[in-house]
């Protein structure tokens, strides 16, 4: 049986992110797919809160420079292995690496 998922929203930290990198017109879109795609249905992030999905949709953030064709591919590649998007982000080996992030 499927196993059914909750929405995670996007945190402060996250929205403040989206928003200093996506042109208004895509934030819509943009917020949509972190919820819906880059949330608890990834691997082994069932139990995760929008504190604890930070640091993937930072790293799918960071990957999109603000590009919505960017950002579904950081998303597709966060459900194949987000061990791949941590690694090109730049938040693989530190685990409080993403913190440091914001879009100039």
């Amino acid at each position: 049986m499927p196993r059914l998922t909750q929405v995670v929203p996007l945190s402060s930290n996250t929205r403040i992110r989206l928003e200093a990198i996506f042109r208004l017109t895509d934030r819509p879109e943009a917020e949509k797919m972190l919820v819906e795609e880059c949330a608890d249905n990834l691997p082994f992030l069932e139990d995760a809160d929008q504190i604890d999905l930070e640091r993937f949709r930072f790293a799918a953030l960071k990957l999109s420079e603000g590009r919505l064709d960017k950002l579904r591919s950081a998303v597709h590649l966060a459900t194949v292995d987000w061990r791949d998007l941590l690694m090109a982000a730049g938040f693989g080996e530190d685990v409080d690496a993403h913190l440091g992030w914001m879009p100039a």
